[in-house]
This record gives structure tokens, sequence and C-alpha cells, in this order.
């Protein structure tokens, strides 16, 4: 896979040119804070590409109808949710969207925000509760981490939901960052070479877990959130982060790409590029047969 995270002018570019010349009344009502400069119109344009050329590159639109996206209130989601619409809008995503927020039961969560958000701008929507917290206070030690488990108790209530809405994928907004770092977390501390796929089968087999983000920045995605003027809610509420591992990886990728920028790209494209001859699992490789052929 060639990783292309800034295509060429194509058939799609041609659509979103032609899209941006309609009138801006006619636009989702989820753009209606969105501004109008030339700098944050390259910087959708550039995400869009990316969302569609991850689309493209996994086969995520094979056999989908209809797309579950999980919305925390954070960032990165909301951007997922609102590159999604505009693609469905400009005819370049022939999928139904239903919006989902599992509220977990964290502390001081802001239960009005997301749904009074979402009804606002029209987008169908399923708000669910489960006290998964108070499941994960009880397990995960003193002065231990809840996001691991937490994650995992969050992903099976989205699976539920995604079946009982006839939904064919859940849809996540991991990024460029998520993928790399998750990938260097195996690296360092779980002695393999994997990370979060692009598109993922669960292991029921029913259901599709897709990352149309795969490509996109964080910092991208923060400044398009920032100018969109999202109602972002905390990730913090529970008093609980991601861990030090994580954060030092974090730190690390920064520190790369501020020292040799491009460093994150050329990592991303490596990660499609694996070279199963030129590593060290005889699972992939069958090095027991590999002998060489004398010559005459």
């Amino acid at each position: 896979m060639d990783i292309a995270v800034q295509p060429p002018i194509t058939e799609v570019e041609g659509l979103l040119n032609k899209a941006d010349q309609t009138a801006d009344d006619m636009m989702h009502p989820i753009f209606a804070k969105m501004p109008s400069s030339v700098s944050f119109n390259k910087l959708r344009k550039r995400l869009l590409r990316q969302v569609r050329q991850a689309i493209e590159d996994f086969g995520m639109l094979k056999g989908q109808k209809r797309w579950l996206i999980g919305v925390s209130g954070g960032k990165d989601s909301y951007s997922l949710l609102a590159l999604l619409i505009d693609l469905k809008w400009r005819g370049l995503l022939p999928v139904e969207l239903i919006a989902c927020n599992l509220d977990q039961g964290q502390p001081n969560f802001p239960k009005h925000i997301l749904p009074e958000y979402l009804a606002s701008i029209g987008v169908e929507h399923r708000i669910e509760y489960r006290d998964t917290y108070s499941i994960v206070k009880e397990k995960v030690p003193a002065g231990g981490t809840y996001c691991a488990l937490c994650s995992r108790l969050r992903r099976g209530n989205l699976y539920r939901i995604a079946r009982e809405e006839r939904c064919d994928a859940l849809v996540l907004g991991h990024h460029r960052e998520d993928i790399l770092e998750t990938f260097f977390m195996n690296f360092f501390h779980g002695g393999r070479l994997a990370t979060m796929p692009a598109k993922l089968l669960n292991d029921e087999g029913d259901l599709m877990v897709l990352r149309p983000l795969a490509y996109a920045a964080e910092d991208d995605l923060a400044k398009f959130a920032s100018a969109m003027e999202f109602p972002i809610i905390p990730c913090d509420l529970c008093g609980s982060q991601d861990g030090l591992e994580r954060n030092a990886l974090k730190a690390m990728l920064a520190d790369i790409e501020r020292r040799m920028p491009g460093r994150k790209d050329t990592m991303l494209r490596a990660l499609g590029h694996a070279n199963p001859s030129h590593l060290l699992d005889p699972k992939l490789f069958d090095f027991q047969s590999l002998v060489a052929e004398p010559k005459a």
C-alpha cells in the first residue's frame, strides 16, 4: 500500500471544487460556523482528501450501508463526523450515518452537550447510558489508569449498539498519531509489530471497525475542530490519563517530527510497506525453505 498523504488532483478533487461553488446556505448545519478563510479551506480539503484516500485504500465501502460513528465529544470524533457528513453531502459517501455517544458515568460529564448539539444540527444520533465507570473503579487498583479497561467496556457496548441500529460498521476517530503511538507501544512494551488497523473485522465476524482518519494529522484535526467551534468535552473527567508510556511516546514522536519534519508521514508509509523476508517472523516467511541455488 502506498500512502498518498497529499494525493494529486483527481476526479475527487474536481468534485470537491465543484461542490464549493454551491451556495453556502445549502451546506449541512454542522458547517454553520465554518470560516471562509483560504487557509481553513485548504485544511478542510486536505482532510477530506485524506479521509477519502483511506476509504479507498482499505475498501471501507465494500458492502456497507449504515455506519455507527462513535462521538465522544472530543476534537477527533467531532472532526470525523463533520468530514463524513461533508463527503456524504458531496455524493462521495453512499452510506447512512448515525452518531452515537456512550455516557459511561464519569463524574461531572456534561450530559446535555452532545444531544443538544447533535439535535441542533439535525444529525441522527443515539445517546446511551451505561455506568461502566463504577465497574472500572472497582476493578482497577488504586493509582492505576482506567483507560484500557474503560476502552474495552466502551467498545463492547458500541458493538451492541451498532447491531441494534442495524449498522455494518463502527467508525472511530483514531488518527495518524494514535496509529504511530500504538505501534511503538507494541514495539517497545509488547514485543510485537502491530498497530491500530484502518479496517478491522471484529472477533464475532459481523461488524467492521473503520478508522477513516488514519492518514490525518492530529494537529490538523485540532485546528479544524477549533475553527469549527465544536462544543468540546474534556477527556480527563474521570481523573485518569492514558499512562506515562503513551505520553512519553507522544513526546518522542513530536520531538522527532520537530527535528526532522515529515518523519511521521514516513513512519506511517513504512507501516504500509512491510517486507516479511526482511523481518524475523518464520510464521510470515518460510525461512526453512530458503536455500541457495549453486551456479553451474
